[in-house]
């Protein structure tokens, strides 16, 4: 496959539908008013990362990227409708700048990422939405906006963990081979390697990390020798860097020099690069010259503080050690990267929370520094007081006095003590005095305090309110007295009736009638 790192690319949006000028003709409806539908929206154009490629080859026979325009509004109030984005991938690691200003845009630096490149244009209103009860049959609606057109250089930087850096035919694509399956070309000349390959090396079942082959630098590189140039710039996003040196008789290099010029060369650069964690190894360690030349060479080394380790790819001796520790500077990296993207969305999290809070963008409020402590205040020590502290002192004559023996001088300080007692009491009079003056000064502050108005009206009020509450009670008291006097004589005249209702006996009325018989007979 052909490596395509740099291409140029015109890139347009759809444009937006124009709005429709439409009314409502319906029969028995003979006002129906305005029903045009707006335009739909123009497409966008997309750049989708795709993990799977590795080249912009596909972008370089595309001059235009074009998306569709949208659809123009219909009657009915219908809208039109919107046009599809146009998708393009491309790989991960692609730079977009503006050709014109040569202002980088877009760092497509992670995969499966969908980013809008050119937006589309926004579609017209239709003529129902300016309606008004000035103008009820508007004659007007609104055109589709154009899409965005821009002229775009794409430029691929390989994402790769470690990068492997020396000069021509030093190993490097037979290192690759060893520690991964990439499978680069491998040959006995130099250059070549004309391409960056990435392989992916594993640790463990779950540790791996990317190292990328650069091809071979030579002296002035930064300045355009050679493939330096345009295969540098695939190193700037790498964490690590491995320099591969060996003896080269035929060429007459010496490691030493070698390993100064490339850094030369990278600082020339990127001032950066040269600063990263940087591993130094002797390659072709199964070659006899270059196993023993191996000590002198590391102690060469060692007075430039630099550890020159010995590898060989054909036999694999050092390659664990080698690919190990460059694993623990990538888990490294990756650990600051995390750190850095943690805190630049905190800080961007704060920032919109702090913008939602204040719609308004004012100034956050000025830090208010702590009021200084007040300095201690010394209160003085009343007499009274003073006698208070006094008193405890008592308590030692009291505890001397269980004691068998009591001496004869411990009578005159029990006297003292009594003498004391006066003083004390006097003590709690001017106290009490105190007391009562300031109970009688507060009195007197209350009595010429002006009366309040509103507490008055209110104490009026709730007096006049019982007095009627009480009248209340009164009045419903004598109602249930009277009814309860109307139910007794009710109840009275109801148990006469009954008694005179009920039947009298039948030997009653003949005992009567026997006596009025008896009467007259005897008359």
């Amino acid at each position: 496959m052909k490596f395509v790192d740099v291409c140029e690319v015109k890139v347009h949006a759809g444009r937006g539908g124009n709005g429709a000028v439409a009314f409502r003709r319906e029969k028995y409806i003979p006002f129906g008013g305005p029903s045009g539908g707006d335009g739909g929206r123009g497409g966008n154009v997309v750049f989708r990362t795709d993990s799977g490629l590795s080249t912009l080859l596909d972008l370089t026979y595309a001059h235009t990227l074009a998306a569709k325009d949208g659809e123009n509004g219909h009657g009915a109030d219908c809208y039109g409708r919107g046009a599809e984005d146009l998708v393009c991938r491309v790989p991960v690691g692609t730079q977009v700048f503006d050709s014109e200003t040569g202002e980088l845009l877009f760092d497509l630096t992670e995969g499966e990422l969908d980013t809008v490149i050119a937006k589309g244009g926004r579609g017209g209103r239709g003529n129902m939405h300016f309606a008004t009860p000035q103008d009820r049959a508007p004659r007007r609606a609104e055109p589709g906006e154009p899409g965005d057109e821009r002229k775009l250089r794409l430029e691929l930087k390989v994402l790769a963990d470690v990068g492997l850096l020396g000069f021509p035919n030093v190993g490097k694509s037979t290192f690759v081979r060893a520690v991964s399956r990439a499978r680069p070309k491998v040959a006995d000349y130099p250059f070549t390697t004309l391409v960056p390959h990435l392989g992916v090396v594993r640790i463990d079942d779950q540790a791996s990390y990317v190292i990328a082959d650069i091809p071979g630098l030579i002296p002035g590189a930064a300045e355009g020798a050679g493939l330096g140039l345009r295969f540098l710039k695939h190193v700037e996003r790498t964490r690590a860097l491995l320099h591969l040196v060996t003896l080269d008789y035929g060429e007459g290099r010496d490691p030493i020099s070698d390993y100064e010029a490339l850094k030369k060369e990278l600082s020339m650069f990127d001032s950066e690069l040269a600063k990263r964690p940087t591993l130094v190894a002797l390659a072709k360690a199964d070659i006899t010259e270059v196993r023993e030349a191996y000590p002198e060479l590391q102690a060469q080394f060692a007075k430039k503080k630099v550890k020159l380790h010995l590898i060989s790819a054909a036999t694999g001796e050092g390659m664990r050690e080698i690919s190990q520790r460059l694993f623990e500077i990538v888990a490294a990296g990756r650990l600051e990267d995390r750190k850095t993207r943690a805190a630049a969305a905190e800080k961007a999290a704060a920032e919109k929370a702090y913008a939602k809070a204040n719609p308004r963008g004012k100034a956050p409020p000025p830090a208010v520094e702590p009021a200084p402590e007040p300095a201690a205040v010394v209160i003085p020590v009343e007499p009274a007081t003073a006698s208070k502290k006094a008193a405890p002192k008592k308590a030692a004559p009291k505890k001397a006095a269980p004691e068998k023996a009591a001496s004869k001088k411990a009578a005159p300080k029990k006297a003292a003590s009594k003498k004391a007692a006066p003083k004390k009491t006097a003590s709690k009079k001017t106290a009490s005095k105190k007391t009562a003056s300031k109970k009688t000064a507060s009195k007197k502050a209350v009595s010429k305090r002006p009366p309040n108005r509103t507490a008055v009206k209110r104490t009026a009020a709730k007096k006049t309110a019982a007095k009627r509450a009480v009248a209340r009670k009164a009045v419903s008291n004598k109602a249930a007295s009277k009814k309860t006097v109307s139910k007794k004589t009710a109840k009275k005249g109801a148990s006469k009736k009954a008694v005179a209702k009920r039947p009298v006996a039948k030997r009653a009325i003949a005992k009567k009638a026997a006596k009025k018989t008896t009467a007259k007979k005897r008359r």
